[in-house]
């Protein structure tokens, strides 16, 4: 049996491999094309459990925000072993530029991201209003036309990405990951054979949060005051998004622990439904990829514990 801790394990597909994250440390596990395993480990303790950050709401904004810099820092190395690139540390000036492309990358994405889940179903919403009436004279409405423009955006979004050879891949990893934190959570030895028999579906995914998301947005702004101006509408909802992310976090975790009720089933159902574009089926390599990262985030948590 595998020795559990208090702290529900997560972790992120990436090229080839997987991040796993225990309280203290995560880890990245990438297939090398000669068919060894590459590793990165990285100390990271997490700020939602200390003071103001810790408090409800507050810790979910905090919590996403973490998750993006591991992620990143993930995708980054499990591209450099994909590539075959070995980065050496840079000095000078040209530390100063590799950081300066970097923030660029992280800038641009999320402005990518903020276009398409937040201008664009935005102004679609202006549209139909002009259009109905209805949609113009409830506000409940033109919200809910917003959070279907964005579940259409992703969903297209998605589906268009899973033509890509790679992205199949990682999904077959996402996959991978699932099974391997099911095993954790049951109790079971960490094996390829134990991980096999999982479901590839997990209630607390990131897929599942990012459609609690939206439908958190629908109410939270309903409560928001309109505007005629639609840059003015445009950024209230930008602004709006720590609140959204920390009401999404809480109820996750509420979902987590009344997961058997029914009403809390129907509710993550959705998000379940649409990891079936997001995940497939693994590969014995692959949970093994998997396995690993969880294993040695385990490891290293449990040593410093002993420390």
């Amino acid at each position: 049996m595998t020795e559990k801790i208090d702290f529900a394990i997560g972790g992120q597909a990436v090229l080839e491999g997987v991040m796993m994250r225990s309280p203290n440390y995560y880890t990245v596990s990438v297939r090398h094309e000669d068919g060894s395993i590459k590793m990165m480990q990285a100390k990271f303790s997490s700020r939602s459990k200390k003071g103001f950050f810790s408090l409800p709401i507050i810790r979910g904004g905090v919590q996403l925000v973490e998750s993006m810099i591991i992620g990143f820092r993930a995708l980054d190395f499990s591209s450099d072993v994909y590539t075959g690139e070995v980065k050496v540390e840079q000095k000078g000036w040209k530390k100063y530029v590799y950081g300066f492309f970097g923030i660029l990358y992280v800038v641009v994405t999320l402005s990518l991201t903020l276009f398409m889940l937040k201008f664009i179903p935005l102004w679609v919403a202006e549209k139909v209003s002009e259009i109905l009436p209805a949609v113009k004279n409830y506000y409940i409405l033109f919200n809910a036309i917003d959070g279907l423009s964005k579940i259409a955006i992703f969903l297209g979004y998605i589906l268009l990405i899973s033509i890509l050879k790679d992205i199949k891949r990682v999904f077959q990893y996402h996959g991978a990951e699932h099974k391997s934190v099911w095993t954790y959570e049951k109790g079971l030895p960490l094996t390829v054979e134990n991980a096999r028999k999982q479901t590839r579906f997990h209630p607390r995914c990131g897929t599942s949060f990012i459609f609690i998301v939206i439908i958190m947005s629908v109410l939270v702004y309903t409560f928001l005051p309109k505007s005629d101006s639609f840059a003015i509408n445009f950024f209230s909802r930008i602004a709006s998004l720590p609140l959204i992310a920390g009401i999404s976090y809480e109820f996750l975790k509420f979902s987590a622990k009344y997961e058997k009720n029914v009403c809390i089933k129907l509710f993550v159902l959705p998000g379940l439904l649409i990891q079936r574009l997001t995940t497939k089926e693994p590969d014995d390599k692959q949970l093994e990829i998997a396995l690993n990262s969880l294993k040695e985030s385990l490891k290293i948590e449990h040593g410093n514990k002993k420390n």
